[in-house]
């Protein structure tokens, strides 16, 4: 797992390697405050395995110490990003070879920003399921769920032009 760019564990093994001390700490934090416009970012890196999706709602929960949330909007959050998740474990990688799910929080004063790409097969627009379509079908709730939870949703192609990016933004009340 990568956390403001330092390596702390390696959990296709289940090991931590190590926990980031204090000063490690305050300096990814202060770092990336300063760069993304006083955002606190968190970058996860995990294989494409249903398992491993608690750790991104770990993270979730962990990142809600700096922007208390309530429970209600945590718990929406969570779902989405849960959603999101499964989506590229589920859809990506269908062809049976290893990958992994690259997911980024960025927090900001008013909005948090959850961002998740994997490099598998991708998807087109017309794969995307919209809410009032009537071909809803098994499987194919999760966008819908996502996009009825958050404010903001852009699908698309990952940033190298294969996999999928799924980002959304959700706004936050004082």
């Amino acid at each position: 797992m990568i956390v403001e760019g330092k390596k702390i564990g390696d959990f296709g093994s289940g090991r931590i390697l190590r926990e980031p001390d204090e000063s490690e700490r305050r300096l990814a934090q202060s770092a990336s405050a300063a760069s993304n416009g006083g955002a606190h970012t968190v970058k996860l890196t995990i294989p494409a395995k249903a398992e491993y999706i608690t750790l991104v709602r770990l993270a979730l929960s962990g990142l809600s110490t700096f922007r208390p949330l309530s429970e209600e909007v945590l718990g929406d959050l969570k779902l989405a990003v849960t959603e999101a998740c499964s989506n590229s474990v589920r859809h990506a990688y269908r062809d049976g070879r290893e990958g992994s799910v690259d997911v980024v929080y960025e927090l900001h004063p008013d909005r948090l920003v959850v961002e998740v790409c994997d490099d598998g097969t991708g998807f087109t627009a017309a794969d995307a399921v919209e809410i009032g379509d009537l071909g809803l079908t098994e499987g194919g709730l999760g966008i819908a769920i996502i996009r009825e939870l958050a404010d903001e949703l852009e699908l698309g192609p990952g940033e190298s032009g294969k996999g999928s990016r799924l980002r959304f933004v959700k706004f936050i009340q004082e």
